[in-house]
């Protein structure tokens, strides 16, 4: 695989880690930090982007990690995940 594929496939992978470590760590509406005037009062207090980011990274890491393994070792080949064309073929 190129460099510039791995780069790539990390960016796509760290993206999707965002969003899944984003709900993770929020501080309640109890703490120490009072609201903003005019913040809504469903969005947390406080937001740190860099420990987020820091999260998200360990996680991308990790599954960026688990995918190459598998693209190396073929553990999960790709006519394995071709849903469609199984579909396809139990029609005929």
């Amino acid at each position: 695989m190129k460099p510039t594929s791995i780069s790539a496939i990390f960016m796509l992978f760290w993206a999707f880690s965002f969003f899944l470590v984003l709900p993770f760590r929020l501080q309640s509406k109890d703490g120490p930090t009072a609201q903003v005037p005019g913040q809504a009062e469903s969005a947390p207090p406080s937001f740190s982007f860099g420990r987020t980011a820091k999260w998200t990274t360990l996680v991308a890491l990790v599954l960026f990690g688990l995918y190459y393994v598998n693209y190396v070792n073929g553990w999960v080949p790709v006519d394995a995940l071709n849903l469609v064309h199984a579909a396809h073929m139990d029609q005929h």
